[in-house]
């Protein structure tokens, strides 16, 4: 049940995403099924790309005192957009609407949290 209900908050806010920032949208007609694998995309590139790309930018995002973290999620953004029907208007647009997911992501979790639909796992 955790996997379907953060597979669905994770789609919810792909799109919040493109309803609030017009650099990230969903090509022609994309539909509930489009968003739901841009969400499993996502999942699956934060899960075994990501930490890939943190590991490898290390010396950069220590430099930047973790700002360069943000750089690697607009790559993050960027492949999914390329892989599903997510689309985003260039790199700067990728870095502005991960930093506009991340937020919308960690509101909804709250709510999830406050809740109580994640079972209680949050302290």
């Amino acid at each position: 049940m955790g996997f379907i209900l953060r597979l669905l908050v994770n789609a919810l806010a792909l799109y919040l995403l493109t309803q609030v920032y017009s650099g990230v949208f969903f090509e022609g007609n994309a539909g509930v099924g489009s968003v739901l694998i841009a969400a499993l995309v996502m999942g699956i590139v934060n899960a075994l790309i990501r930490p890939v790309l943190l590991l490898l930018s290390l010396p950069l995002t220590l430099l930047t005192l973790g700002l360069f973290t943000l750089v690697v999620n607009g790559v993050v953004l960027s492949l999914v957009a390329a892989i599903t029907a997510l689309d985003v208007a260039g790199f700067g647009a990728a870095i502005v609407g991960a930093l506009i997911l991340t937020i919308i992501s960690w509101l909804l979790d709250s709510v999830v949290g406050v809740l109580g639909l994640d079972g209680g796992k949050r302290g």
